[in-house]
C-alpha cells in the first residue's frame, strides 16, 4: 500500500492555528491593552538583561514548542515589556493606544500586502493617495505627491536625496562624481537624520553647515543666510536647507516665512522636518506654529507621534506635482511595473520609492481619522496643549522645579532641584551636581515601575526631564501624580 502523499493536504493545522489566534487575542486584550492602560499597573517590569534572558527562554530549537508554552511566552513578552500605552508614559514623543488605529495595524499584518502595485493592494494604492491628499491640504497644497516613508528619519533623508535630483538630474546615472561640493544647512537643534542622510548619500558630514539657534532653540536667519555665504565662497552649491517645526528636546519651531524667503533668494530646496511638530496643523488654534509652511517644497509629518496612529506612519509630502518622486527613484522593474497590464499604471506607485516591499502604512491612520474625524483629531492636539499648560503652571507654583524654557510646543523641560541643592547656585559644583540628579530619579521610577519620563543634556545645559503628553488617556490627576513622584524619588538626593 503507497504511502499517503504528505504534499496532497495542508503543511499547516488551520484549527490549532485559529485556537492559539483567539488564546493570544485574549491575552492581547487583557495584558496590552486592559492592563497596559490601568494606572494602577506598573508601566514597566524592571529586570537585568541577563535576568530577563532566562525569564524569557529566548533559544530557538531544533523542535517546536506546545501551544500552551507559546501562549505563556506571549504573557510574558507582554509583562516584561514597556507599556508605552499607560497614562504614565511620558518617555517618547508617541504614546497611547488608539482602537481604531489599532484595528488597522493588525488588519495589515493580516493581510499581510506589499504597496507597490494596484494588483496587489488595490484598497491601499487607493486609500493612501487620498490621505496623503488630505496631509497636504493641512499643509496648504491643492496638489502635489508623496509617499509613506519607514520613520521621520528616512523622510528627511528622502528630501535630502530629490533636491539633489531636482537640482542635478543626470546625478542618478552619473552618481558624486560629476557633481559640485554640495552644501547643507540645518540647525544646531535639528535632528540626527540630516548628519546620516547626508554621510548616508555621498554628500559627507562636513559639508553640512550647522545653523545658530536662539534661546528658544529656533533657527537664526540671518545666520541661514551667513551660512550660505559662507558656503557659496567656499566653492559648495548651497542646495539644501532643512528647517525643523517641533524639535525634538525644546519642541522650538523655526521662522518659516523669514526661511523660506532666504531660499528663494538662494535657490535651494527648503525642507521641513515636522516629523513632530506637523501634528499642529491639525488644530485651528495652534496651526500657526508653522506659518509658512505652504512655501516650502517637502515636509516630513509623523502621524505616528501626536496624533497617536502608532508606529509607524511617516509621510513624505511634496509640493510637485510634475513627477519628481517618481523620476527620481525609478528603476522600471519589468517584473513588477510591466508596461502592458489591463490597468492604468499611474496606480502603480511602488517606483516612487527606495524600496521595493513596503509596508501598508495608510490604513492606521485612514481607520482612525475615519472614526474621529478632522474635528475629533484637532480636539486631541488641543488637549495635548492644554496639559502643558497645566503641568508648566503646577511646576511654577512648587518648590524644586525650574522650566529650561517656556514651552511652546507640548515639550515641557525643566529641572527638579532637590533640597539639598536649593538656593546653592552660586556653588562650583551646583550644576555638575544637578546633572547627576535626573539619571538618579530616572533609574528609581524605572525599577518601581510607577512611570517613564525621558531626560538629556543639551549644549551646556546639564540633564533636564522633557516631559510630553500625547496619550489621551492622561488626566489631570496622572500630571499631580507624577509631579509628587518626581518629588518622593529625588527627596533625599
Amino acid at each position: 500500500m503507497m504511502a499517503e502523499d504528505p504534499l496532497c493536504h495542508p503543511a499547516l493545522d488551520q484549527t490549532a492555528g485559529e485556537e492559539f489566534l483567539q488564546e493570544a487575542f485574549q491575552i492581547i486584550l487583557e495584558e496590552a491593552i486592559r492592563k497596559g492602560t490601568d494606572v494602577t499597573e506598573k508601566v514597566c517590569e524592571w529586570r537585568e538583561p541577563h535576568d530577563l534572558q532566562q525569564i524569557l527562554d529566548l533559544e530557538l530549537r531544533s523542535s517546536g514548542a506546545p501551544q500552551q508554552t507559546m501562549l505563556d511566552h506571549c504573557r510574558d513578552i507582554i509583562r516584561y515589556s514597556v507599556k508605552t500605552c499607560h497614562p504614565r508614559f511620558f518617555n517618547q514623543l508617541f504614546s497611547g493606544l488608539d482602537p481604531h488605529a489599532l484595528a488597522g495595524r493588525m488588519i495589515t499584518e493580516t493581510l499581510n500586502t506589499g504597496q507597490y502595485t494596484y494588483e496587489i493592494a488595490p484598497v491601499f494604492v487607493l486609500m493612501e493617495e487620498v490621505v496623503l491628499k488630505k496631509l497636504r491640504e493641512l499643509i496648504g497644497w491643492d496638489s502635489g505627491d508623496g509617499i509613506f516613508c519607514p520613520g521621520g528619519s528616512l523622510s528627511n533623508i528622502y528630501a535630502m536625496n530629490v533636491a539633489r535630483y531636482q537640482r542635478f538630474p543626470d546625478s542618478k546615472r552619473t552618481g558624486i562624481w560629476a557633481l559640485p561640493r554640495l552644501a547643507v544647512f540645518t540647525s544646531q537643534e535639528s535632528h540626527y537624520s540630516v548628519q546620516k542622510g547626508a554621510a548616508f548619500l555621498g554628500i559627507g558630514t562636513d559639508n553640512i553647515y550647522l545653523v545658530s539657534v536662539d534661546e528658544r532653540g529656533k533657527m537664526i536667519p540671518a545666520d541661514l543666510e551667513r551660512q550660505i555665504n559662507k558656503a557659496k565662497s567656499e566653492g559648495a552649491c548651497p542646495f539644501f536647507v532643512n528647517a525643523t517645526c517641533g524639535t525634538t528636546v525644546l519642541g522650538a519651531f523655526d521662522p518659516l516665512v523669514d526661511v523660506a524667503d532666504v531660499c528663494k533668494r538662494h535657490g535651494a530646496w527648503l525642507h521641513v522636518d515636522a516629523a513632530w511638530g506637523g501634528s499642529a496643523l491639525v488644530s485651528r488654534k495652534h496651526r500657526h506654529l508653522l506659518d509658512g509652511i505652504e512655501r516650502v517644497d517637502s515636509v516630513a509629518w509623523n502621524p505616528h507621534k501626536m496624533l497617536m496612529t502608532g508606529l509607524q506612519c511617516s509621510a513624505f509630502l511634496l509640493r510637485d506635482s510634475s513627477g519628481l518622486l517618481q523620476r527620481c527613484y525609478c528603476a522600471n522593474a519589468t517584473y513588477l511595473f510591466q508596461t502592458d497590464k489591463f490597468y492604468d499604471m499611474a496606480y502603480d506607485t511602488g517606483d516612487k520609492t527606495v524600496q521595493c516591499g513596503r509596508k501598508v502604512d495608510c490604513l492606521k491612520l485612514w481607520l482612525m481619522w475615519k472614526a474621529n474625524g478632522t474635528e475629533g483629531l484637532e480636539k486631541r492636539v488641543d488637549r495635548a496643549f492644554e496639559f502643558t499648560r497645566y503641568l508648566a503652571d503646577a511646576m511654577k507654583g512648587r518648590e524644586g522645579f525650574l522650566l529650561v524654557t517656556e514651552p511652546e510646543f507640548i515639550n515641557l523641560c525643566f529641572w527638579f532641584v532637590p533640597a539639598s541643592l536649593r538656593g546653592k547656585q552660586g556653588c562650583a559644583d551646583y550644576w555638575e551636581r544637578l546633572g547627576k540628579v535626573a539619571p538618579a530619579i530616572k533609574e528609581r521610577m524605572m525599577k518601581k515601575g510607577s512611570m517613564m519620563v525621558g531626560y538629556q543634556p543639551l549644549g551646556s545645559r546639564v540633564n533636564f526631564f522633557r516631559q510630553v503628553v500625547t496619550n489621551p488617556m492622561v488626566t489631570k490627576q496622572d500630571l499631580d501624580f507624577f509631579l509628587d513622584e518626581i518629588e518622593r524619588l529625588g527627596k533625599d538626593l
